[in-house]
C-alpha cells in the first residue's frame, strides 16, 4: 500500500489513503516499506473490517487499489474477516460512491493454492469483484521480497530449511515494482494481470545468496516433504491461520511460481538494505 501511493504521486495523481494506525504512515516499515505520511493529501483513519468507519471514504475518488489482506498482526481476525471481507466491505462504499476503476492484488497461480483459507479468502472477493459493476483488474503476483525475506531471516541465524530439494523456481518481486503495475493497471481493461520480478531463481540459490550476503557459512537443511506435511498437519488444532500460512508456504516453495517479469529492483540488493536497516 505504501509504494502505491508513492507511485501514485509520482505519477501526479491525488490520492486518499485509509490507515487503520496513521501514526505507522510517519516510520519506515519493517521490509523498508517507505514513510508515505508527507506523500498522502488525504489520510482517512478507519478499519476496513468495521464498515461503519468507512462512510466517507470513496467519496469524489475515481479509482480504488486495494491489497488488504491479513499478514503479521495478531488481533484475533481471520483471513475472511480480512481478505474477504475488509475487501468487500470496500468494493460496497466504492459502488455507493461511483468509483469507476478498482485494481486488487491477489495471488499468482491461484489454482495450485485452492482450500488454503488464506487463497480461497482472497478468491472469494475476486469473485465479487469481477461479478460488480466497476471496472476491475486483479493483479496476480508471484510473491513479495517481504516474504522471501524469511529465508534471510533463517541465514542469519545461521541455518535455512527448505521443504524439498530446494529446486522450484519463483520470480518475486519488489513492493515498488509491484505498485508500479498495480497503477499502470488503473489505465487499462484488461481483467488480470501476472507480474513477477526481473530474475528466476530457485530456493536453494535464494538461501545461498541470504547467506553471502549475511556472510555466514552455507547452512541448508532440506526437510522432506512427508515431515513437512506432519508437522504442518500437527499445527492444525492450535492454530488455523498457522496452519494456513504454513501451507501457502510449503506448496509455493515446491513448485515454479514464474510470471512475466517487471521492474528493477534485485532481491540481493533487497537483502543488503534489509541487513543495513536491521543493524
Amino acid at each position: 500500500g505504501r509504494h502505491v501511493v508513492a507511485s501514485l504521486k509520482q505519477r501526479g495523481h491525488w490520492v486518499r489513503a485509509l490507515a487503520r494506525n496513521p501514526g505507522k504512515l510517519e516510520e519506515t516499515g519493517q521490509f523498508l516499506e517507505p514513510s508515505v505520511r508527507g506523500l498522502v493529501d488525504d489520510l482517512f483513519a478507519g478499519e476496513a473490517t468495521r464498515p461503519e468507519t468507512l462512510r466517507g471514504l470513496c467519496d469524489g475518488i475515481d479509482a480504488v487499489v486495494s491489497s488488504l489482506g491479513i499478514t503479521r498482526q495478531n488481533d484475533g481476525l481471520t483471513f475472511r474477516d480480512v481478505d474477504y471481507q475488509a475487501n468487500r466491505n470496500v468494493l460496497d462504499i466504492a459502488e455507493q460512491s461511483g468509483v469507476k476503476r478498482f485494481v486488487f492484488v491477489s495471488v499468482f497461480q491461484a489454482e495450485l493454492l485452492s482450500g488454503i483459507g488464506l487463497v480461497q479468502a482472497r478468491e472469494d472477493f475476486v469473485s465479487d469483484l469481477l461479478a460488480s459493476d466497476i471496472n476491475a483488474t486483479v493483479v496476480r503476483p508471484t510473491g513479495y521480497f517481504s516474504d522471501i525475506s524469511e529465508l534471510f531471516h533463517m541465514a542469519r541465524s545461521g541455518r535455512v530449511y527448505l521443504i524439498g530439494d530446494g529446486s522450484a523456481r519463483g520470480n518475486p518481486i519488489h513492493g515498488a515494482d509491484l505498485a508500479e503495475a498495480c497503477v499502470d493497471a488503473m489505465e487499462t481493461h484488461v481483467e488480470e494481470i501476472a507480474v513477477g520480478g526481473p530474475q528466476v531463481f530457485t530456493y536453494r540459490e535464494i538461501a545461498e545468496m541470504a547467506f553471502r550476503v549475511t556472510s555466514g557459512k552455507v547452512k541448508i537443511t532440506c526437510l522432506p516433504r512427508w515431515l513437512s506435511d506432519l508437522t504442518i498437519r500437527a499445527v492444525k488444532p492450535f492454530s488455523s491461520r498457522l496452519y494456513d500460512l504454513s501451507r501457502f508456504f510449503a506448496t509455493v516453495t515446491q513448485n515454479d511460481f514464474v510470471a512475466p517479469p517487471a521492474g528493477s529492483h534485485t532481491l540481493e540488493a533487497f537483502f543488503r538494505q534489509l541487513l543495513e536497516f536491521e543493524e
